[in-house]
């Protein structure tokens, strides 16, 4: 036996078997590493979900101690050291962890069984990465005991199987969604006493560093990023630095107003000294996009609680006409703005529930003459004393608000989102006008560029760059064509349009262009206005874009009508090159081969887009 007991925990592996020994065809993995690159990426995704039932037995048997070991005592054991730490020190020494992980073991585990047990099949079933557990255990502690709380599981673990990738920014932004607009009033509260508690900090660290921090209101963190961003940036493509040690620079040179400057040391260069005040004084105005709707900006609405209003709640989620963009711009200070969306008003009648006056019911028991005397009089007194008592005051509705969606920093609350509208600097800018009228797609000018209202409307409806599983914000992304655009003939293909383009940060842009990969975007046959996404690597193996987009937050912008880019005319027969094509466009036209390829397999397959079954795991 090793110093860790390794041979006590080994004798309690199933079957007795260490896992290095085990046969990998009993466990249904390939029995050699000798694969070709579709082989090792289909184990990949096979052990991603696997990784995803072992986790999930994980939890289980973690469940399981704690119904053994802390249920019985829990609702009276005032110990220092309670029957949950103990608990968690029993699975802390087995595996060898610090007693922190362990506690966190168990809360997931705790958590899973109790408030979220559809989430947790989707574990079982290797639906949801385990990588997202933590992010959707602690941003839904707060459903707990809530009336609400199964729906709110429900909503989680239906959109986690819908067919698509996720990142753990969108996992967030969803698990947000869910809690905001269910609990519009202790939002309120909480984000109060959040603001109450922001604090300045500072920590020491290794080897003569330090951290310095802050908590400040989710929009000041916006701005105070964007100014240290925007001065890091001024220096050449000679600065030795990484970005994190410029911004650190940065800042300490606008709290101090010291100077900033490029450490290249070339005499040449037009950075070596910056007045940081300056640059900050005279830099543009800084816009933080929020999306919203109307009905967010008025404020929260009763719950529906009887199965008529739910189907007249479904009934208005869909009947949200049109997404309306607000840019909130600030100077100096705090600023901020909100993308508005149109929501068409969904009217539920009142059901009016009849009841029977107590003369009535007192004069049929009388007219009966079978009612004994002496039951006869207690029901008459009974009956005037329920006349004379006064009505139970009915509760309160269950409220629902919306929500709001800072670019780059997620889902907001509906009360957060009004406290913005109501800023002096806030300034709303519907995105169009409020009929049907489309808008224009592109700009008068360059049939190749967005318009501004289409480039809002792109970047609000895709929220991070689509390329699947990445975190970067859309609007600090480019807008790109998903069939190039070809500039020599613009009639070809690629046009600027709401289906034709995408978000994707500069890395898998350039990865899209320059390499091998190719990606597509057409509408949703089962779901007009909604976009698939799909990513086709070199060796063919397709993997499907976000599962959850704006439009699942709000689902106005399925509505918005961009009209048609302006015709092209076909150049002249004397314009034609004489010379073979580039590379460049070579690639593309292959491109597009291959993506009507995949279309058409898809079409006779009946993939319409494909199942979640048939898809490879979201991670």
């Amino acid at each position: 036996m090793s110093d860790r007991g390794v041979g006590a925990v080994g004798a309690a592996q199933v079957g007795g078997v260490p896992w290095p020994e085990r046969d990998p065809a009993t466990l249904g993995l390939p029995p050699s590493f000798d694969l070709p690159v579709d082989g090792h990426l289909d184990a990949l995704a096979d052990l991603a979900a696997g990784v995803g039932c072992l986790e999930w037995r994980r939890y289980r048997h973690a469940a399981a101690l704690h119904t053994e070991l802390v249920v019985p005592e829990e609702d009276r054991d005032e110990r220092a050291v309670d029957a949950y730490a103990q608990c968690a020190a029993r699975i802390a020494t087995a595996l060898s962890v610090s007693q922190y992980v362990a506690e966190r073991l168990l809360d997931n585990a705790v958590a899973l069984r109790d408030r979220l047990p559809r989430v947790f099949e989707c574990l079982r079933d290797g639906v949801v990465s385990p990588t997202f557990i933590r992010t959707i255990v602690s941003r839904t502690e707060l459903i707990h005991g809530r009336p609400y709380q199964e729906q709110v599981d429900a909503d989680i673990a239906a959109a986690l199987r819908k067919p698509g990738s996720w990142s753990t920014a969108r996992v967030r932004d969803l698990c947000d969604q869910m809690v905001y607009r269910r609990d519009p009033d202790a939002v309120r509260e909480r984000r109060e006493e959040a603001l109450k508690g922001r604090c300045f900090f500072t920590e020491a660290g290794l080897d003569g560093m330090a951290t310095v921090g802050a908590t400040m209101s989710a929009e000041r963190a916006a701005i105070v990023a964007r100014v240290v961003e925007r001065l890091a940036a001024q220096v050449c493509k000679h600065d030795s630095r990484s970005t994190g040690a410029r911004a650190s620079d940065a800042l300490f040179a606008l709290v101090k107003h010291a100077p900033f400057g490029c450490d290249c040391g070339r005499p040449e260069c037009a950075f070596t000294v910056l007045d940081a005040d300056e640059v900050a004084a005279t830099a543009a105005r800084i816009v933080i996009h929020v999306v919203t709707d109307t009905t967010t900006l008025t404020g929260p609405v009763p719950a529906n609680t009887t199965p008529a209003k739910n189907a007249a709640e479904n009934a208005q989620s869909e009947a949200h006409a049109q997404a309306r963009d607000v840019d909130t711009a600030a100077a100096a200070a705090e600023q901020v703005v909100a993308d508005e969306v149109v929501v068409d008003e969904v009217v539920v009648d009142e059901v009016v529930v009849e009841k029977t006056t107590t003369e009535e019911t007192t004069g049929d028991a009388v007219a009966a003459g079978t009612v004994p005397t002496e039951e006869r009089a207690a029901e008459e007194a009974a009956a005037v004393e329920a006349a004379t008592a006064e009505p139970e005051p009915e509760p309160e509705p269950e409220m629902v608000d919306g929500v709001g969606f800072v670019a780059g920093l997620g889902v907001i609350s509906g009360a957060h989102v009004r406290d913005l509208a109501a800023d002096p600097d806030a300034i709303i800018r519907p995105l169009g006008d409020g009929t049907d009228t489309p808008l224009p797609a592109t700009q008068p000018a360059d049939p190749y560029r967005p318009s501004a209202a289409l480039d809002t409307y792109i970047r609000a409806r895709d929220r991070y760059c689509t390329w699947p599983g990445c975190n970067k914000p859309a609007w600090d992304g480019d807008l790109d064509h998903i069939t190039e655009y070809d500039h020599t003939h613009p009639e070809r293909g690629g046009k600027t349009s709401a289906t034709g383009l995408g978000a994707k940060c500069r890395f898998h842009h350039l990865l899209k262009t320059f390499g091998d990969f190719v990606d597509d975007q057409y509408p949703d046959p089962d779901h007009p206005g909604r976009i698939v996404r799909t990513v086709t690597i070199p060796e063919g193996r397709t993997v499907l874009g976000p599962a959850y987009t704006g439009f699942d937050t709000h689902p106005g912008l399925d509505m918005i009508v961009f009209g048609d880019p302006p015709a092209t005319r076909p150049p002249s027969p004397g314009t034609e090159p004489t010379r073979p094509a580039p590379r460049t466009e070579q690639k593309h036209a292959r491109r597009r081969q291959e993506r009507n390829r995949n279309r058409l397999r898809n079409n006779l397959n009946g993939i319409r887009p494909p199942e979640p079954d048939d898809a490879p795991p979201p991670f």
